[in-house]
């Protein structure tokens, strides 16, 4: 069975509403890029500063099983994204 954990940080977990969602079998897309596209129509909800998921995710970055991911980058035999929102501070 083919599953991937999404899991949201900081303004993502925010217009999510969780803090991750899996997909399974054919539910998941062919690469990143194909699956920003479904968590951006999937979750229509914003941050508390009106901001909407696609807004947030054009801003983040990707790990794909904790290595750094671009839209292009194949979902294949990967388990875990991490969304991550640009961060204050340090």
């Amino acid at each position: 069975r083919i599953m991937v954990d999404v899991h949201f940080f900081a303004a993502a977990r925010d217009a999510a509403g969780c803090t991750h969602t899996s997909l399974t079998n054919t539910d998941v897309p062919a690469t990143l890029g194909d699956l920003l596209q479904y968590l951006s129509t999937t979750f229509t909800g914003t941050t508390g500063a009106g901001t909407s998921m696609a807004e947030v995710l054009g801003r983040c970055s990707f790990l794909l099983d904790g290595k750094s991911a671009t839209a292009e980058t194949p979902l294949s035999g990967v388990s875990r994204v991490d969304v991550l929102p640009p961060f204050a501070g340090g």
